[in-house]
């Protein structure tokens, strides 16, 4: 400030009452406090510096991108446990929901109707053997005089047939007391494959129907280990697939057991691997999607037939990639955009174009170079075009 500037303050700041001997007096003193303060004016501010950022490289590894469908487990065999002959229900030889192996009993159902049977069915057998007996020897016989004409030919051939239909007779009966001791048998319902059991349909006491009519259902079995997942793939991700597959570049799940990884409801990642095991051969004309299926190992019996799991299904052969974390991504209206620390140390944004999570890192396809400084905190402070305070951290994603 000039001395006339610094006069022209003391002058306005003096008191309307002193006299002007008296503000001569105080002028040197009052002229060092205007000075010192300004004339009443704060001191210009210091420029604030660049904002602090912390910038990274992408991360460069090799990925697999994969598929995510929306999947139902169902058992590979389910059996529905029926009554083969009908009667009175004697016992449940099983608890509910338990483990059975096969072979084991499960019901059994009174016998002794089909025990009474097959003792009658027994000596009609019998009857017919020695029927069968009778006719032979009168057979020989007639054959022993029919040299010295004692019979005519036409005695031998009566004889013949009554042998023939005697034999037929005996099958007849082998065949009746089988099937009576059959029916003895599945009065002992056995368990046709292992597997978990439902509950039981009928208690003891119960009148059941056999499989000559409407055969009773008595409980069903299905099968944990392995374990099917049945889920529908889009029409856009076949075309993609099958055009990967022509251009070598993946195989076809109808010829190669690809592997799928599944996640189980609540399971933020994939908990359980299998490999795929059927393509339908035709789109469902109302979804315009194809089912598919996998086999999940279940050793432990976790997965239930009926529970939801969500399937990722190879998508790609393995590539180099470019990976970020997702808070180093930003959205511009409809584009995606990571800012960039140029080598002046200001601020670019570039549009990228993103693929899919990797490991909790998100695959960038285009738009980045592996030696961009990608701001990866602070984004919020940084502004296109101006200047930032880089610090460097270690590559994106990378594991200590």
């Amino acid at each position: 400030m000039s001395a006339a500037e610094q006069w022209g303050c003391l002058a306005r700041a003096g008191h309307p009452g002193l006299s002007s001997s008296v503000r001569l007096g105080l002028a040197p003193v009052m002229l060092l406090a205007f000075a010192l303060s300004g004339c009443g004016q704060p001191p210009p501010q210091a420029a604030a510096p660049p904002p602090a950022v912390t910038v990274a490289q992408p991360t460069k590894r090799t990925v697999t991108d994969w598929d995510e469908f929306t999947g139902r487990f169902e058992a590979m065999e389910e059996v529905q446990v029926r009554a083969r002959v009908g009667g009175f229900v004697n016992s449940v030889e099983f608890r509910d929901g338990a483990i059975v192996r096969a072979g084991d009993l499960l019901y059994t159902i009174d016998a002794r109707p089909f025990e009474a049977a097959a003792l009658q069915a027994d000596g009609q057998l019998s009857d017919a053997r020695a029927r069968a007996e009778l006719a032979k020897r009168e057979l020989d016989r007639a054959l022993t005089l029919v040299v010295t004409s004692a019979v005519s030919e036409s005695i031998v051939d009566q004889r013949r047939q009554t042998l023939q239909a005697a034999h037929a007779a005996e099958m007849q009966a082998e065949g009746a007391l089988k099937a009576a001791r059959l029916n003895i048998e599945f009065t002992h319902v056995l368990a046709p494959m292992a597997g978990r059991v439902s509950r039981h349909l009928v208690s003891p006491g119960n009148l059941v129907q056999g499989a000559e009519g409407n055969a009773t259902l008595l409980t069903s079995i299905v099968t944990l280990d392995p374990i099917y997942i049945y889920f529908d793939v889009d029409e856009a991700t076949y075309l993609k697939n099958n055009r990967l597959w022509f251009e070598g570049r993946r195989p076809s799940s109808r010829d190669t057991p690809n592997p799928v990884q599944v996640a189980l409801t609540g399971e933020a990642k994939p908990s359980k691997e299998g490999k795929m095991d059927f393509l339908d051969n035709r789109l469902d004309v109302s979804t315009g999607t194809l089912r598919s299926r996998a086999i999940i190992p279940n050793k432990d019996f976790s997965i239930l037939p009926g529970q939801f799991g969500r399937v990722r299904l190879i998508g790609s052969s393995p590539y180099e990639a470019l990976l970020l974390p997702d808070t180093a991504i930003a959205t511009d209206q409809s584009r995606k955009i990571v800012f960039v620390v140029k080598d002046d140390d200001t601020v670019e944004a570039k549009a990228v174009t993103l693929g899919p999570l990797d490991e909790g890192l998100r695959v960038i396809r285009e738009g980045l170079k592996a030696e961009d400084r990608v701001i990866v905190d602070g984004i919020q402070r940084a502004r296109v075009g101006a200047k930032v305070t880089p610090h460097t951290a270690a590559p994106a994603g990378n594991k200590s």
